[in-house]
C-alpha cells in the first residue's frame, strides 16, 4: 500500500506544484484562466502558495504521515473551492482537472491512512 500511496503523493504533488508556480511566476495561461474566472491578482498568489505548500506536504508526508494527511485535506478543500470558483463563473467545462485531482487526493488520503 506504500508505493501506491508515494506514486499517488508523487503525482499530485508534481501537478500542484505545478499549477502553484505558474501562478506564483504570473505565467500567461495562469493570468489568463485568472482573468476568467474572475478572481483577483492577491487571491490567486495566495492559491499558488497553498498548492506549493500541499506539495511539499504530501511529499513530507511520505515521511511523517500526519502531515501527508493534512496536506491532502486542505489540497482537497482548496480543490473543492477551485471547482465552486467554476461553477460560479460558468465555467464548468475547464472543471475536470480539479474535479480529477480532488479524486486522486482523496485516494492518496486514503492509502496513506490505510499505510499507516
Amino acid at each position: 500500500m506504500f508505493i501506491a500511496t508515494t506514486v499517488l503523493s508523487v503525482l499530485l504533488a508534481a501537478a500542484v506544484l505545478g499549477s502553484g508556480g505558474a501562478k506564483l511566476a504570473a505565467a500567461k495561461q495562469s493570468l489568463e484562466i485568472r482573468d476568467r474566472l474572475g478572481v483577483g491578482a492577491g487571491l490567486w498568489r495566495g492559491i499558488g502558495v497553498l498548492e506549493v505548500a500541499a506539495a511539499v506536504g504530501l511529499v513530507v508526508g511520505l515521511a511523517v504521515p500526519v502531515l501527508g494527511i493534512a496536506a491532502a485535506a486542505g489540497l482537497v478543500l482548496l480543490l473543492i473551492g477551485a471547482i465552486a470558483t467554476h461553477a460560479r463563473s460558468h465555467d464548468l467545462s475547464h472543471a475536470a482537472p480539479a474535479v480529477g485531482l480532488v479524486l486522486l487526493t482523496i485516494a492518496a488520503a486514503i492509502t496513506r491512512l490505510a499505510s499507516s
